[in-house]
Parts: structure tokens; sequence; C-alpha cells
């Protein structure tokens, strides 16, 4: 109680702040204005000035600057958000720590598509299956947001915006290769044919790699674990006059990777095959004061292993239909409304316990939800939400959003966020021989937040900081019951809590340079009365870096990055399968990046990782790259 209270008292020191004096806003990549618009922060297009919750932006260009990273290294950028395993072989799973907690409390988007896999064991997504050259914008939403998105969404939003067509039709090409005998081809059409607009990329990546297991013997030698993938995205919409647009998009990516036996432990028979398929239709109506829409997806993931001629396969899908209706009642209030239904499924198969079949693994959950954003002359904003949910195993859920902010001057945002979300249990959880006899109970929780933002000196200077404080009751771990039995149970709760500053400063159009830190502390509490434990495995209590770009003229430009991760507990189990707990030392990582333009729409770009060596684990037992490079070209027709 006592750092709570702390915590509190720094949110309320930091609005004081605000109203006396300015404030800084970074990242490791370009800040985001006041003035950008956003989507995922309200269902609907709105200024980050209008919104009093923290939201990071990564634009098209920041991506454009990133061709030699994969959409995992480009998240693990973000302050507050750790993508364990993102400099590991590029077949390894990508764990995502949005704000310390667990991987299965973010919620991912596609195009504003929940895309849980259902056949995981936590239900989480793995981002390495999304490939970079399909991707648009990236808005990472931060805090709980189960209002507007129900289950999962419980530390914040991650969503992926995939290239979309717009003005003349274009095309693109990428050849590039790089450290590891990696090699990558692109091609891309995009614009518009008539009343139709067309999105069409597709990428082909392909790794040699290296061990992803480390010896516990410099001198042996592991086989390298190879990667391919390849990835198609196809986005078209059509107006049937000025206000009905009809609209559909497909995803597929082809992961095939091999894999190790384990920690420090050697496997040359084991491979991995990943196929994840998501297709959508819907229908967009603009009306006179609102919007309108209603969408249909289709996410289906399959998971395929060879162990040593031992196969096994980890299937599942989701349904979701969704309708959104916002609309601008006067100059003082908005309204957002929609209903929400998703059904999930999962068919699995392996050597480790009896099958699972879609038969007995499924359950459905049905929403409504709405949001008010009041405004008064466009200084004080308040968004006041609710949502219902009925799930099939659950029965009746509420969650509840109260979100108020003041803008000073148009150049000081001071927020406060206090809600509630939820996560239900994932298939794996309730329906394996390690579910609870006695039944799981969904995780509840509850988040504080307070912070300010700044656009400061005509946006030469942001500075953006936050306070946060998150309650989890009923948190679902995996351990010894009362009973003896191993499995999934529910601990008392989890409660993390933070402190997020970025700064960012650009001085010129040439110049742009940016830093951020951020703290992280988390413990779980095994039963009421007893004390809490630290448990926030791979995960750092501090991190922070910096960027600084340079643009030597309207062709040639440079970039450093770096951060410094602190360390971080793990425990990874030997050949006996006895537990062994670790500490995974700090690092300090530098990455640098150069691009040139020439005037007949071809770029040259060159990306070094892991500049000056550092040697780190993300996993306890596996490798992480060394210095690695990559260059390529890029071509544009129109």
């Amino acid at each position: 109680m006592k750092r709570k209270n702390i915590y509190v008292a720094a949110g309320l020191g930091l609005v004081q702040l605000a109203l006396t004096d300015a404030r800084l806003y970074a990242q490791s990549q370009k800040p985001s204005s006041l003035n950008e618009v956003v989507v995922t922060a309200s269902r609907s297009p709105k200024k980050i000035s209008d919104i009093g919750k923290m939201v990071r932006v990564i634009s098209r260009e920041e991506i454009e600057r990133s061709q030699g990273r994969t959409l995992p290294e480009l998240l693990n950028t973000v302050p507050g958000l750790n993508v364990t395993g993102s400099g590991s072989a590029l077949g390894e799973v990508k764990s995502v720590y949005l704000r310390g907690a667990s991987t299965a409390n973010t919620l991912i988007l596609i195009d504003g598509i929940p895309v849980n896999d259902a056949s995981g064991i936590s239900g989480e997504y793995n981002l390495a299956a999304i490939a970079i050259d399909q991707i648009e914008r990236i808005e990472v939403l931060k805090g709980a947001s189960s209002t507007l998105y129900g289950s999962d969404a419980v530390a914040g939003v991650i969503n992926v915006i995939t290239k979309k067509g717009e003005g003349k039709l274009k095309t693109n090409a990428l050849l590039s290769g790089g450290s590891y005998n990696t090699y990558k081809q692109a091609v891309g059409l995009n614009g518009n044919i008539n009343k139709t607009a067309v999105a069409l990329n597709f990428s082909n990546l392909d790794s040699k790699g290296f061990s992803s297991a480390q010896p516990l013997n410099a001198a042996s030698l592991f086989e390298k674990d190879k990667f391919s993938q390849q990835g198609l995205s196809l986005n078209l919409s059509q107006y049937l006059n000025n206000t009905v647009k009809i609209l559909g998009g497909l995803q597929l990516n082809n992961n095939k990777s091999g894999l190790d036996g384990g920690a420090f432990q050697d496997n040359t028979n084991y491979n991995y095959n990943k196929v994840a398929l998501l297709g959508n239709i819907g229908v967009n109506v603009a009306l006179r004061k609102g919007n309108l829409s209603l969408i249909a997806s289709q996410n289906n993931v399959s998971n395929k292993f060879n162990n040593n001629g031992a196969n096994s396969y980890y299937k599942g899908s989701i349904t979701n239909v969704e309708s959104i209706f916002s609309y601008k009642v006067n100059n003082f209030l908005d309204l957002t409304s929609g209903a929400n239904y998703k059904y999930s499924a999962t068919d699995q198969f392996s050597g480790f316990g009896a099958p699972l079949t879609a038969g007995n693994a499924n359950n459905n959950i049905a929403s409504l939800f709405t949001s008010l954003f009041f405004n008064v002359k466009d200084v004080f904003r308040m968004e006041l939400g609710g949502r219902y949910n009925n799930h099939s195993a659950f029965g009746d859920n509420f969650t509840y959003t109260f979100n108020p902010s003041v803008l000073l001057f148009n150049s000081i945002k001071v927020y406060g966020n206090i809600s509630s979300a939820f996560r239900v249990p994932s298939l794996y959880q309730l329906t394996s021989e390690y579910a609870d006899p006695n039944g799981l109970n969904p995780e509840t929780s509850f988040n504080y937040e307070a912070g300010f933002s700044t656009d400061l000196f005509q946006n030469k200077l942001n500075i953006n900081t936050s306070v946060f404080f998150r309650e989890i009751d009923d948190v679902i771990d995996f351990g010894s019951r009362a009973d003896g039995s191993f499995g999934y149970l529910n601990q008392n709760q989890q409660n993390d809590e933070g402190i997020e500053t970025e700064i960012g400063f650009k001085p010129s159009d040439k110049l742009s340079i940016s830093a951020f830190y951020a703290y992280v502390y988390g413990r779980v509490i095994k039963s009421p009365g007893t004390p809490g434990a630290f448990n926030l495995s791979r995960r750092p209590v501090n991190s922070s870096g910096a960027n600084v770009s340079y643009n030597l003229n309207k062709n040639l430009s440079f970039s450093l990055l770096y951060k410094w991760t602190d360390s971080r507990r793990d425990i990874y189990y030997d050949t006996d399968f006895n537990e062994q707990n670790v500490v995974l030392t700090s690092y300090h990582k530098f990455d640098a990046y150069v691009q040139y333009k020439t005037k007949k729409n071809v770029t040259l770009f060159a990306d070094v990782k892991n500049l000056f060596d550092a040697r780190y684990n993300d996993f306890a037992g596996y490798n992480t790259m060394g210095t690695n490079f990559n260059v390529g070209i890029s071509f544009l027709f129109q």
C-alpha cells in the first residue's frame, strides 16, 4: 500500500508540474504530436489532444526507415513495451510485455480486428507471424481498454494497420540481403482503379539463421535453425455511392522454422510450420454527423510441429462480427456505440495429453458497449464508457472507463484514467489436462493512470510522462494446487506499477533527438494477507533509450538507436527437468541505419544492428544476434 500511495502522489505531482511548466515527450523513434489523428483510442478518428490516453504511433515514414527490421524489432523500440525474443533467432517466439503485464494481457489487432491465437496456451498472438512489408502504420494504446475492445485489453492494445489503396496506381519492389544468409524480396501494387482502391503486397524472407539454443560448452557446434516467411496482403474497397463503401481484406502469412530441444539443448530434427490467415468483409456508411460500420472476420491459425518424426498440431479459429456506430450529437458530445460477437474454437493433437476438438474446446462471447466523449470549449474533455459482456462459460461481466483530460494553451494535455478490464482463460487453460477440475475464474483488473503530454515551441519539444498502477484479481497462473496436482489456478492478486517518460527535441528539419525511461515493478499475492513476491520474469524493471536522426540533405539520412535493458529474472528446466533460476544480465545495444534516395524513385539502405556486438540473452539458454547487417534497394514505379 505504501508503494501505491507513492505513485498516486507522483501522479498528482505530474499534474502540478504540467500546470506550472512545460513538458518533454520522446521515444526511440519520432514522438507523436498532440495533433496526430488516431483511431484505436476511441474507435473513431480523433486527435491525440482530444483523448486522455497515451498513444504511440509508428508512422509509415518510420516503417520505411526500418526496412531491415522485423515487426517485433520495431515494436521493441517503444518505451514501456518489451518484446522478448526480438533479438533472438527469427523462428523463436516473440513475447510482448506491455507495461510489465503478461503476454496474454495485451490485445493484438490487425486493422482493428482481434487476432488472438485460439490454439495458444494463453491465447496470445505471435507477432513474428506478420510480415512488416504489409504494414502502413501501428498504433500502441497503453492502459486498460476493455470497454471498447473486450477481453485481453488489460495492459493495452497494439493495432497493426495494413496498407490500403490510395492515389494513382503504382508498384513497388524491394531486394535485400545480409547476415546469416538472410535475403528478402517484396513487391506491391497500390492505388485506385476507377472507384476501387487496391493494395496488394507479397514478400518472401529466407534465412539460414543460427542456432536458437546456446551451447553450455563454447566449443560445441549446434545446428543452424533456418527460417522462411511468405506474406501476402490484399485490401480492397469499393464505393457504391458517395456514402456507402464495401471493403474486404486478406492477410496470409506462412512461417517455417527449425527449432531446438530447449535451453542449452540442440535438436537437428525439430521443425515448425505456422500458417496465419485472416479474412474480413464489411460495409461502411458515412452519415451526415457520424458513421456506421459492420465487419465480419475469420481468423485461422495453424501450428504444426515435427519432432524426430513425431507430429503434433494446434489449430485455432475465431469468428468475429462487430458493428460500430459513431455520432456527433453536438459540439459538446460525441457518441460511440457497438455490438460484438466472437466465437473461438481449437483442435489440438500431441503426445502430451488427450486431443482437444472444436466440439468440446470452444466458447463465445457477446458484448454491447457505449462511450460518451464530452468536450467543453476544447479545454475540458472526458470519456465515460461501459461495456456489458455475456460469456458462454462465465456469464455476465461489466467494465467501465472514466477518462478526463484538460488541454491548456493548445499545447499541454493533462489527463487521468480510471478503468476496469478483464481476461477470460484460454481454451487450452479451460479444457486441457491441466485445467482446474473446480474451474477457473476470469481475471478482472483495475487501472489507474495520470499523465501529461505537450507540444512546445511549434512542436519542436515534446514531453510525455505517465504514472500507472494496475491491480489484477484472480490472476491465472500455472503451479501446484491445494490438492497437490499441477495445472492452472487462480492466484489472489497481481499488482503492477510504473513510470514512463519520453522526451523529443527537433531543433531543425534536419535533426531529431529523442530519449525515454521506463520503470515497472510487479508482484503476485498468492493468498489474502500474504506478502507479495516480485514475479516479472524476462521483464526489466528499468529500461531506457535514445534515438538521433539526421537528414544531411533531401536524399541522405542517418539514424542511431540506443537501448539499455536492465537485468531480468528467468527460469528454465535442465535435461533432468529440474527448475533452474537465473538472472539475465543487463546490456546496452546500439543500432545504426543509413538511407539514400536517388532522384529516380530508387532508395538504397543499410541497417547495422547490435553495432558493438553486445552479448546478452532474451531467454536463458538461447542465443541472440551478434553484430549483424542488412543492405538493400527499393524501387517505386508510377
